[in-house]
């Protein structure tokens, strides 16, 4: 799979990323653990836009480049990617405290054409013992603040008597996510 789906990559740098990928998931003694390590990736045509826009969305940073490299560029260049796949800036953002997932922004010559079956959820609201006046305020905020970064509003779920305030937005490249 590592080589058909990253068919950019020279053969040795295939196989040196499977096995970093099957050595993620053991412990130290090697024996597998329970929780499994993830990225999340998005496809993309512009993805260093994509990454500049959700790093400003989630609050993360550029990921830097691996020790010994000055560049992602420099890095890609290291493996043999060439051409199309070889991305100028950064493609991936990574949460600066290191609690969330590395999110990867992999580039696609097609455009989004369906609605997405994964989306991100960005809780803005607070706790549900704030008044709903309170949460619905905090929602807006947060909504007006992505609008300033490059969001545009879809749609808005204002069900006070079901408790739910929710406003549904999308990037730049149509990629959906609320903000609850």
């Amino acid at each position: 799979m590592v080589g058909a789906r990253h068919s950019f990559l020279s053969s040795a740098a295939a196989e040196e990323l499977k096995n970093c990928i099957a050595s993620c998931s053991r412990s130290p003694q090697g024996v597998h653990t329970m929780s499994v390590r993830f990225q999340i990736v998005v496809d993309g045509k512009d993805v260093e836009g994509l990454a500049r826009f959700w790093a400003a969305a989630l609050k993360y940073i550029p990921e830097p480049p691996p020790p010994g490299f000055a560049s992602w560029r420099e890095f890609y260049l290291s493996l043999g990617v060439t051409g199309d796949d070889l991305e100028i800036g950064t493609d991936s953002i990574v949460d600066p405290y290191g609690g969330g997932p590395r999110i990867w922004f992999h580039r696609v010559p097609e455009q989004k054409v369906v609605k997405n079956r994964l989306h991100f959820d960005l809780k803005a609201s607070g706790d549900r013992s704030l008044p709903f006046a309170t949460r619905r305020a905090q929602v807006e905020a947060e909504v007006s603040r992505l609008e300033q970064i490059g969001a545009r509003r879809l749609e808005t779920d204002n069900d006070e008597a079901h408790d739910r305030y929710a406003v549904a937005m999308a990037d730049s490249e149509g990629n959906e996510f609320d903000v609850n």
